[in-house]
C-alpha cells in the first residue's frame, strides 16, 4: 500500500505543476482538498456522523489539528513544486522526519545521517550555480514541519476513526482552512477545465495515498514504516522525470542517493522490537519521541 500510495501521489503532484499554469498553487490545492473531501464525506455516509457524535473533545482536537497539518503539507509542497524541482522539494520536506527519527535515537552517533542528508539536500540545490531560489527553500522546509505533525497525528486519528471516516474529517478541516488563500481564485475566474483536472489530481493525490497510508500505519510498526518512506524522494525523482521531463543531473542523483541512504539508515539504527499487529496502532506515546505503545 505505502509504494502504491509513493507513486500515486508524485504522480499527483506532477501533474499539478502543469495545472500551476491555469492557476496559482493555493487554488489548485484548495481544489484538490475540497474534492477529497467531498469524496471521501460522500464514501463515509451515515455512519461517519454517527462516528463524529461518539468521538471525544480530544479525538475531534487531533482531526483539527490533522487537517491543519496536511493543508499545510500540500499548500508549502505545492508552493515549493511550483519554483523547484520535484525531487528537491520532496527531500527537503524529508528532512523535517529524518529529524525526529534521529532525535528519538537519543545518540550522537546517529548525527551523521542528519550530515549525510544535508549534503544530499545540498547536492540536490547546487547552491554554487548561484541559481537557488530561497523562497522555493523556504516553502519545502516550511512543508517538513508539517510533515512530522501529519504523520504522528495520522495514526492518531486512524485508531480513533477508522481510515475512511478520520481522513474525511481530516481533509473537511484542510478545505476550510485553505479556503480564503485559494477559494478567492475559483469564484472571480471560474475555469471548468481547471475545476474537472483537479478532481483527476485529488484522486491521486491526496486522496488514495493519504487512505492508503492511514491504513498501512495501523499495520505496520513504525520502523518499517519508516524504511519505506525513506525512498520517496527516489520516487518523487522518477516521477518528475517521467510526467513533467525535470532530468536530474549526476550530482543532484547522488543528492537523492544521499538522502535515500540517511532515511534508510537512521530508522533502522532503532532495534527496538515493534510487532505490527492488524487491527491494533502504534501510536505515540508522546509526539515526537521515541516510545509507542499499542492501543486498539
Amino acid at each position: 500500500m505505502l509504494i502504491i500510495g509513493m507513486f500515486t501521489l508524485h504522480t499527483g503532484s506532477s501533474l499539478a505543476v502543469h495545472a500551476f499554469a491555469m492557476a496559482d498553487p493555493a487554488t489548485v490545492t484548495w481544489l484538490r482538498l475540497t474534492w477529497a473531501a467531498v469524496l471521501l464525506l460522500c464514501l463515509g455516509g451515515p455512519s461517519l456522523w454517527r462516528a463524529v457524535r461518539a468521538a471525544t473533545r480530544r479525538e475531534l482536537g487531533a482531526v483539527v489539528i490533522l487537517g491543519t497539518a496536511s493543508a499545510g503539507m500540500m499548500l508549502f509542497y505545492s508552493e515549493a513544486t511550483a519554483r523547484i524541482e520535484l525531487g528537491t522539494a520532496t527531500s527537503i520536506e524529508f528532512l523535517g522526519t529524518l529529524v525526529v527519527a534521529v532525535a528519538a535515537l537519543r545518540r550522537r552517533r546517529e548525527l551523521v545521517w542528519i550530515i549525510a542528508a544535508a549534503v544530499g539536500v545540498v547536492c540536490l540545490t547546487q547552491p554554487w550555480q548561484g541559481e537557488l531560489d530561497l523562497v522555493g527553500l523556504g516553502f519545502a522546509l516550511a512543508g517538513a514541519l508539517c510533515v512530522i505533525g501529519y504523520i504522528v497525528l495520522t495514526q492518531r486519528v486512524g485508531a480513533g476513526f477508522g481510515a475512511v471516516h478520520g481522513l474525511a474529517l481530516s481533509m473537511t478541516v484542510s478545505s476550510l482552512v485553505t479556503a480564503p488563500l485559494g477559494a478567492p481564485g475559483v469564484i472571480t475566474d471560474p475555469n471548468p477545465e481547471l475545476i474537472g483536472f483537479t478532481l483527476l489530481i485529488a484522486l491521486l493525490f491526496p486522496m488514495v495515498p493519504f487512505l492508503l497510508e492511514m491504513v498501512a500505519l495501523q499495520r505496520m510498526s513504525r520502523t518499517s514504516y519508516s524504511t519505506f518512506s525513506s525512498l520517496e524522494p527516489a520516487v518523487a525523482l522518477i516521477m518528475g522525470m517521467v510526467v513533467i521531463g525535470q532530468a536530474p543531473v549526476v550530482v543532484q542523483v547522488v543528492g537523492m542517493a544521499l538522502v535515500v541512504i540517511a532515511g534508510i539508515g537512521a530508522t533502522r539504527g532503532d532495534r527496538r522490537p515493534e510487532p505490527a499487529v492488524p487491527g491494533q496502532a502504534a501510536v505515540p506515546a508522546h509526539p515526537g519521541q521515541g516510545g509507542y505503545e499499542n492501543s486498539s
